[in-house]
């Protein structure tokens, strides 16, 4: 049976202020915003609303936004983005969500901002969803990371007729979606998982291209072009064509100061053949998250905002950070 949404389903505003418009994408207008208090004894506390531009039913609301409130509403944990409310304004759906002032891209960008192999490690466990890129990974003030925008997101196992491949940021895009398999499950989520493990230990993305015939190539270069043996099944994909050949180059070529286990964690994640990359709980039973160093508590993370102490240049970041991450 098919659930039917429709702006009814919902609450009325009641309880919250807009503020400033901080970032406008394809299908949502993003605000900071105030809970207002329910008792005198209460502050406001700041949010971000979200809200959801028209979607393609005319009757209905746009299902990247039901798909959203769904997920959010079930998924609680602490690395996952908190949703506090939903409601209607005007026919429009609104998401109430917990406002985070920091990303990962942020500090990994940020040269100024030193950090070690164990804090490297502590985020990528907190790591171990579609859509994973830096700026989808917000920062608590605790230093807990937390998973955002879940627009795209599928329950695991549902019937996977209708996926799209364009479902993943370009240069976090595992190869069979960039040659159109509408058929994948968690391994494209540890492909986007070791893309952003490589770019913590380069400071840069490792993968980073305009195309997706460009993406393969820049792929490629760096982890050398497939045989049939490396990935059985790869001629049989939709959008599949004869590779330019590449030799590729050693992990430790390009990640000169890492870990012989943090390679080997590395390499595992991004195998070109899907079914042969670990899945999660997997990867966390790798010799790289056993030894020494330990993983940095989140409290004492580095975070960009703020290392001024600078109040303008924290707020003006937190801005930058919702605008990117809530489109």
């Amino acid at each position: 049976m098919t659930l039917i949404y429709t702006a009814s389903t919902f609450s009325d505003f009641k309880g919250y202020q807009k503020e400033k418009k901080i970032g406008e994408g394809t299908y949502a207008t993003v605000y900071t915003g105030l809970a207002l208090p329910r008792a005198s004894d209460e502050q406001p506390v700041k949010v971000a609303i979200k809200k959801m531009k028209p979607g393609l039913f005319k009757d209905g609301l746009d299902m990247s936004g039901i798909r959203e409130i769904k997920y959010l509403q079930e998924l609680r944990h602490t690395n996952i983005i908190l949703l506090h409310d939903v409601f209607c304004q005007k026919q429009a759906l609104h998401l109430v969500l917990e406002f985070l002032d920091a990303d990962l891209e942020m500090i990994i960008k940020n040269k100024g901002v030193v950090f070690s192999g164990a804090d490297i490690k502590s985020w990528m466990m907190m790591l171990l969803r579609g859509d994973l890129k830096p700026n989808n990974l917000l920062l608590a003030s605790d230093g807990t990371l937390k998973i955002a925008d879940f627009g795209l997101a599928r329950i695991f196992g549902d019937p996977r007729h209708g996926m799209t491949s364009q479902v993943v940021t370009l240069w976090y895009r595992s190869p069979e979606l960039l040659l159109g398999s509408k058929l994948y499950g968690g391994a494209v989520d540890i492909w986007s998982v070791g893309c952003i493990f490589g770019e913590l230990m380069l400071r840069t993305p490792y993968f980073a291209s305009e195309t997706e015939i460009g993406q393969l190539t820049t792929i490629m270069r760096a982890r050398g072009t497939p045989k049939e043996s490396d990935w059985p099944g790869m001629k049989q994909l939709p959008d599949y064509f004869e590779f330019t050949q590449y030799p590729g180059a050693p992990s430790r070529q390009i990640f000169t100061a890492a870990s012989a286990d943090a390679l080997e964690l590395l390499d595992a994640m991004l195998l070109y053949d899907p079914l042969k990359r670990p899945t999660a709980e997997q990867a966390l039973e790798y010799e790289y998250f056993k030894i020494y160093p330990r993983p940095t508590k989140p409290s004492k993370l580095p975070r960009d905002v703020g290392k001024n102490d600078n109040k303008r240049k924290a707020e003006d970041d937190g801005n930058k950070i919702a605008k990117k991450l809530f489109q």
